[in-house]
C-alpha cells in the first residue's frame, strides 16, 4: 500500500475550509484537474454522501463517498470506483490552527491494481502523478478559500 502526505496552510476560518471540502458538488470550482463533480447521492454533504468526478482530461473519472465526517476535525473520502489503475484509495484530512491560518493535512492511502506490474507503474509514474495532482488541488483550495 502506498501513502502520500501533503499539507498546506490556508488563511481562512476552519468553518469556511470545512464547508468547501465537504460540499461534494463544489470540487470542480477549485480543483484545476477536475472537469465536473456530480452528486450521486441525495445528500450534498455529510456521512455517506457520494460524488462522481470527471477529470479534466475527459477520459478518467472516479466515484467516492464520505466515510468519516467529524465537523472541523476529521474528514475521509473512500474511492468506490474509478478508471485509474487503483483498487483501493482513501484520503483523510485533518486540521490544525497555526496562528491566523489553518494547516490542512491530507494523507492518501492507496493500493494499485495489476500486482507486480502495478507496483512498478506506481514507482515510475502513479505516485508522482498523484502527488502532483494533490498539490494542484491544494493550491486551488487555498486560492478559493482565501478569495471567496
Amino acid at each position: 500500500m502506498g501513502n502520500i502526505v501533503n499539507e498546506i496552510s490556508i488563511n481562512a476560518p476552519i468553518e469556511k475550509i470545512w464547508s468547501i471540502l465537504t460540499d461534494l458538488a463544489l470540487l470542480d470550482q477549485y480543483d484545476p484537474t477536475v472537469k465536473k463533480s456530480t452528486l450521486i447521492s441525495n445528500d450534498r454533504t455529510g456521512l455517506g454522501a457520494k460524488r462522481r468526478v470527471t477529470m479534466f482530461d475527459g477520459k478518467n473519472w472516479f466515484e467516492e463517498k464520505v466515510t468519516v465526517f467529524e465537523i472541523n476535525k476529521a474528514l475521509t473520502y473512500q474511492l468506490t470506483d474509478c478508471s485509474f489503475p487503483i483498487k483501493g484509495l482513501k484520503h483523510s484530512y485533518s486540521f490544525e490552527k497555526t496562528g491566523n491560518e489553518i494547516k490542512v493535512r491530507q494523507v492518501m492511502e492507496y493500493t494499485v491494481k495489476f500486482g507486480l506490474l502495478g507496483k512498478v507503474l506506481d514507482s515510475l509514474m502513479i505516485r508522482k502523478q498523484s502527488d502532483t495532482g494533490i498539490k494542484k488541488f491544494f493550491a486551488g483550495l487555498k486560492q478559493f478559500a482565501e478569495k471567496n
